[in-house]
């Protein structure tokens, strides 16, 4: 028996044309919800879109940079005018700069928050203020464990996604009275394009598995990546009816690698 709830709900994934944001835009629409896929690569998101449609499923394709908040404001009216009223929201959209404090360009950081953390405000905003009037719905951020513990490097990454982590929070407090959810998903380590573009060979994998003490980097406990269907399936969880009574909730899916009390 499917107790979810997802089927016939109309999601919204941002970010979802590769990785982890794909995933979950596959996830939603397999367990029969209508999916907008967003992305600021048309042309990915639009591939996407169409190997799901062509399989069956209710996917559509918008292009949309997720720190534009005038085009976020005009793809969700959008969205709610052609598919109907938006019940979910997964904010995926995610950009990574690593480098020492002192390497960051002003580009880099300001590019960063626009899209880690403005991306989210601006997709929160703008849908939220859909889901009030019908006194339900179901939000969710992918942050990063980064977002949890000091990262020698990512600086700006850890420090977008913990002001990501915290809004999403504040948020949930704030819609709470209207029965509106917001939750974090923070992934560790996962096998997408992201994480292969830190590594510096064939053995990267085994490195970030392994650790690095020289980094202050610890490893990971069950020896393995996460998939990208592994995010996916905590993001449908944490927006289904089976997380109903959980909101405001920051979940680890790292492997164990924060050693989280």
């Amino acid at each position: 028996m499917n107790r979810t709830g997802i089927g016939g709900k109309v999601a919204i994934v941002t970010g979802a044309g590769q990785g982890i944001g794909a995933a979950v835009t596959t996830a939603f629409a397999e367990l029969g919800a209508t999916v907008a896929a967003v992305d600021r690569n048309g042309e990915q998101v639009e591939t996407v879109a169409a190997a799901l449609t062509d399989k069956g499923y209710q996917v559509h394709a918008y292009r949309c940079d997720v720190a534009d908040g005038a085009a976020v404001t005009d793809v969700v009216e959008r969205v709610a005018v052609a598919l109907g009223p938006i019940e979910v929201l997964a904010n995926v959209a995610g950009v990574l700069q690593v480098g020492t404090v002192q390497e960051l360009t002003d580009e880099d950081w300001h590019h960063t928050f626009a899209v880690n953390t403005t991306g989210v405000f601006n997709l929160c905003r703008a849908v939220s203020k859909h889901m009030i009037p019908r006194r339900r719905g179901a939000i969710v951020t992918v942050s990063s464990n980064a977002a949890g513990v000091p990262r020698h490097g990512m600086s700006a990454y850890a420090a977008s996604k913990a002001a990501a982590t915290l809004f999403t929070k504040s948020l949930g407090l704030e819609l709470a009275e209207y029965g509106i959810r917001c939750n974090v998903v923070a992934p560790g380590s996962t096998d997408t394009d992201m994480q292969r573009g830190m590594w510096a060979d064939e053995r990267g994998a085994e490195r970030v598995i392994a650790g690095s003490p020289e980094a202050f980097k610890a490893g990971i406990p069950l020896r393995k990546l996460a998939t990208a269907q592994d995010i996916a399936d905590a993001v449908v969880f944490l927006a289904s009816e089976q997380a109903g009574h959980i909101t405001m909730h920051d979940l680890y899916v790292d492997g164990g690698a924060t050693l989280r009390a």
